[in-house]
C-alpha cells in the first residue's frame, strides 16, 4: 500500500493536489462533525458506576454503543460519498473488493467505555482501492481531533505530527495489544513472546488496548514503536495512515510493505524501525 511508509521514509510527502486530494480535503468537516457529534452521544453514555454483572452484559453494552455512534455517522458520510460501500463488521480483516469504503470504529476502545474508562475514541477511513486515503480519529472527553490525508500530512488540530526522533531503542518507549476478544492460541504465544523481547531491547513497554490510541502517540512522537499481531481494518487503518503521514515507518514485522492482506503490523519512528523489526523478527 503505497499510503504506508518504507523503513527508510522520515518525512511526510509533499501536498497532493490531484482532483480527488482536493475532494478528500473538502470532506473532512463532514467526517469531523460526524465524529464530534457520535462522540457526544458516547459521552452521555459515560458511567463510572460497576454496571456489568456477566459476559452477557458486556457484549450488550458493546453493541448498544455502537449501535448509537454508527446512527451519527452513517447518515451524513453515506451523504457525502454515496457510491462509498461500508465495512459492517469491525472486526473485518482482509482485502477489501476495489473502490471507495468507509471504515468506521464506531468507538475504538469501547470495552474501555463500557467499564467507564477513559481510553476511547470514534474513528473513520476512506479507504479507495484498499489505500487509506483519508482518516479522522476524534476523542470526545479531551476534544482532540486527529486528521490525516495521503499526501497531505498528519495533523491535531491545525499542528503538523511528526513521529520521534529517537534513534536507539534502548530509549524507546513501545507498545503493543490485543486485536480482539478470543484469539487464538498461537497469537496469544506470539504477543507474550514479543513482549519478553521488547522488554529486554526497549526502555518502556506498554501493553493496553486500543490500537489507534497507541498509535496517534506514534504519530504524535510522543510514543515510539507499536506492533501487532492479527489484521483487524478498523483498528489499524487510521493511525496506520496518521504515522505514514507523520513521517514514521508502517510495515508488517518482517519489514515488508504493509496491506490489509498482511499478518501482522509495525509502526514506528523511521530510525527505531530496523531496531524493532530486528526485535520481532525474533518471535516465530
Amino acid at each position: 500500500m503505497s499510503t504506508h511508509s518504507e523503513p527508510s521514509s522520515s518525512h511526510a510527502t509533499p501536498r497532493d493536489r490531484s482532483p480527488a486530494s482536493a475532494e478528500d480535503e473538502s470532506l473532512l468537516p463532514t467526517v469531523v462533525a460526524a465524529l464530534s457529534a457520535a462522540g457526544e452521544r458516547l459521552v452521555g453514555r459515560l458511567s463510572t458506576a460497576p454496571r456489568l454483572a456477566s459476559r452477557e452484559d458486556i457484549f450488550a453494552a458493546l453493541a448498544a454503543n455502537d449501535a448509537i455512534s454508527l446512527e451519527a455517522i452513517r447518515e451524513p458520510l453515506s451523504r457525502a460519498r454515496p457510491e462509498a460501500r461500508w465495512v459492517e463488521d469491525e472486526f473485518e480483516r482482509g482485502p477489501l473488493p476495489p473502490g471507495e469504503w468507509w471504515v468506521p470504529d464506531t468507538v475504538e476502545g469501547n470495552i474501555n467505555h463500557v467499564h467507564g474508562m477513559t481510553d476511547w475514541c470514534v474513528t473513520t477511513t476512506l479507504v479507495r482501492d484498499n489505500e487509506p486515503v483519508l482518516t479522522v480519529v476524534h476523542l470526545p472527553l479531551s476534544g482532540e481531533t486527529y486528521t490525516a490525508r495521503k499526501g497531505a500530512g498528519a495533523y491535531l488540530g491545525t499542528r503538523r505530527l511528526q513521529a520521534s526522533t529517537k534513534a536507539q531503542l534502548d530509549s524507546a518507549f513501545v507498545a503493543t495489544c490485543q486485536a480482539a476478544p478470543g484469539e487464538d492460541g498461537e497469537t496469544h504465544r506470539r504477543i507474550g513472546q514479543s513482549v519478553t523481547a521488547m522488554l529486554g531491547s526497549a526502555l518502556v513497554l506498554r501493553v493496553s488496548v486500543p490500537a489507534t490510541l497507541q498509535l496517534v502517540q506514534v504519530a504524535a512522537g510522543r510514543m515510539d514503536v507499536f506492533w501487532q499481531y492479527n489484521q483487524i481494518g478498523s483498528g489499524l487503518l487510521a493511525g496506520a495512515l496518521l504515522v505514514a503521514e507523520a513521517g514514521g515507518a508502517v510495515t508488517d514485522t518482517r519489514g515488508n510493505r504493509w496491506s490489509l492482506a498482511s499478518e501482522d503490523f509495525l509502526a514506528a519512528a523511521p530510525q527505531l524501525h530496523a531496531g524493532a523489526v530486528g526485535v520481532l523478527s525474533t518471535v516465530r
